[in-house]
């Protein structure tokens, strides 16, 4: 299954290579918006980030596997 449909809250977002992204808070229209706690150091920290749903490659269990690599895909990540 494939899109955001079958996502969940608390689901773990995964990379293709099975590294933790971070985990989902809740779909938001076409996005898949992370916890506060997997938002990153620095200045992204205690900002939510979003996936978009483009990049998810399938919903499997309680993870998110996505389509790219997690180093690239937290490079795609859009910040609110």
């Amino acid at each position: 299954m494939s899109g955001v449909s079958g996502i969940k809250e608390h689901m773990e977002v995964i990379g293709a290579d099975g590294v933790h992204v971070g985990t989902v808070d809740r779909v938001d229209g076409n996005r898949i918006k992370l916890t506060k706690k997997d938002s990153g150091e620095g200045h992204h920290k205690g900002h939510h980030h979003f996936i978009d749903s483009g990049l998810v490659a399938e919903v499997e269990g309680n993870k998110v596997r996505l389509s790219a690599n997690a180093a690239v895909a937290v490079t795609m990540e859009e910040e609110k």
